[in-house]
């Protein structure tokens, strides 16, 4: 394939790219404000600038819309970054992968256009809408599970390795919790530091020595 072709091709995926977060963008806004029934797909097409035609090529209705899709949030540049020299250990993961998620996870929140303001008005609207809680715990799992392959195809591994699932798991907790902490009202503090400092609180308990070895019953005096 030409360079030609290659930037032609990259061109077209950033634009369908932006085409997409300004879908969700927007739906996201209108449901935070007026529920999912107080506004049409017309509405949404009118504010994001496209044709109904071209809203269908990209979701198949408003909830999908407002849920988005998981590798919207991830640019491939940081994506690149993250997959760049891992240095593979055979058998377990390597010693720069706590480094890359770090690395990865804070490019993608900083590079985020969402306000604090947003995130409250689209909680807001998610618990008010069940169908719509319900479709946000199920893409929930399912983004688990592709960040879960994101790290495994980093670290030459199955997603189902031990070292895979536990990596995935214990970061996607700290994260989480730092997400939690970042939007809360009262929070003046920016993302990097809360995740600096959750993530110092985890390596402080997991360097811990563990004794596995069963806890002896005192027994009664004779």
């Amino acid at each position: 394939m030409s360079n030609s072709a290659n930037i032609d091709g990259g061109l077209r995926e950033r634009k369908r790219a932006a085409t997409r977060l300004a879908i969700t963008a927007v739906a996201r806004t209108l449901t935070a404000a007026r529920g999912l029934n107080g506004y049409t797909v017309e509405e949404v097409c009118e504010a994001a600038g496209i044709s109904r035609r071209t809203f269908f090529n990209y979701f198949h209705s408003k909830e999908d819309a407002v849920i988005g899709a998981f590798s919207d949030d991830l640019p491939q540049d940081a994506l690149d970054d993250f997959n760049r020299h891992p240095e593979r250990r055979p058998g377990g993961i390597s010693d720069t992968l706590l480094a890359a998620l770090y690395h990865l996870t804070v490019d993608i929140v900083e590079r985020s256009t969402i306000s604090r303001t947003e995130v409250h008005q689209l909680i807001a609207a998610i618990k008010a809408e069940p169908q719509l809680l319900g479709r946000m715990t199920l893409e929930g799992e399912a983004r688990e599970m592709q960040f879960m392959e994101l790290i495994a195809h980093r670290e030459g591994l199955s997603p189902g390795h031990p070292e895979i699932v536990m990596a995935s798991a214990v970061f996607g907790a700290v994260s989480k919790k730092t997400s939690h902490q970042f939007f809360s009202e009262d929070n003046t503090r920016p993302y990097r530091e809360l995740l600096d400092q959750n993530l110092a609180a985890a390596r402080k308990l997991f360097s811990q020595p563990l004794d596995t070895t069963p806890a002896q019953t005192p027994k009664d005096p004779a």
